[in-house]
């Protein structure tokens, strides 16, 4: 079964073509990258997933459900690009928050797990507003993942984080059974978190397939950065 499925979808914002008839779909357990330059369509598809925004024409279902119903929201994760925890609320009090909304049965404990995972124990009676950007995205990842969600949409997940950071994050991701969609423009981040790649350009699709078939299209020692840049390249 696919848990995720784009038929055809058009966005505009006024008279410029966000998305162009977008289609592709992933099934459930897949590890897939939404790869394209600045522009492409990336964060507007993942709104429309999350159920923020919807599609002017086309269809988009998640698990053969609309994005933004109540039965979606229980199983799915959305992550934005910039994402902005409640500022005004401790590391602590968000995690509990969020879990209590989620009807997680004992928040303060979830908390606690949240806290140690993402390595925040020194920031749990800071403001959410005082962090430093790096762990304000470590806070926000923590608090979209603490329902163990069976889809999980990231937009440029990494974003901010230093090196230890970053390492930390992928091994909790990878250790996840969920259904992974990852957008980025850093090809190195695609091939660490997942195993496929939809590539668009102009809001629609110009690729797609396995990582590995992604490097096959190189020449021999060719750097799997080179091979996307010429083919998002060779569609303008």
């Amino acid at each position: 079964m696919d848990c995720i499925t784009l038929t055809n979808v058009v966005k505009r914002f006024g008279t410029t073509y966000a998305l162009n008839g977008l289609s592709f779909s992933i099934p459930c357990g897949g590890r897939y990258s939404l790869l394209g330059p600045n522009g492409a369509g990336k964060s507007t598809t993942m709104k429309i997933l999350a159920g923020l925004i919807r599609p002017d024409s086309g269809e988009a279902l998640i698990k053969g459900m609309t994005p933004g119903s109540k039965e979606v929201k229980r199983i799915l994760a959305y992550l934005p690009e910039d994402p902005v925890p409640y500022r005004i609320l401790t590391v602590r009090e968000n995690l509990e928050y969020f879990a209590s909304l989620r009807g997680i049965e004992n928040p303060r404990e979830k908390a606690e797990e949240m806290i140690d995972l993402f390595g925040l124990r020194e920031y749990e009676r800071i403001q959410a507003g005082k962090l430093s950007r790096g762990n304000q995205q470590k806070l926000s990842l923590a608090l979209v993942l603490l329902h163990d969600p069976e889809i999980v949409l990231l937009d440029e997940p990494l974003n901010y984080l230093d090196i230890p950071t970053q390492e930390r994050i992928i091994n909790i991701l990878r250790g996840m059974n969920s259904t992974f969609l990852v957008s980025t423009h850093i090809m190195s981040i695609a091939s660490r978190l997942t195993d496929h790649v939809v590539m668009i350009s102009r809001g629609r699709v110009i690729w797609a397939g396995s990582i590995q078939e992604l490097r096959a299209l190189g020449r021999e020692d060719e750097p799997i950065e080179s091979v996307v840049s010429r083919m998002m390249t060779d569609d303008h």
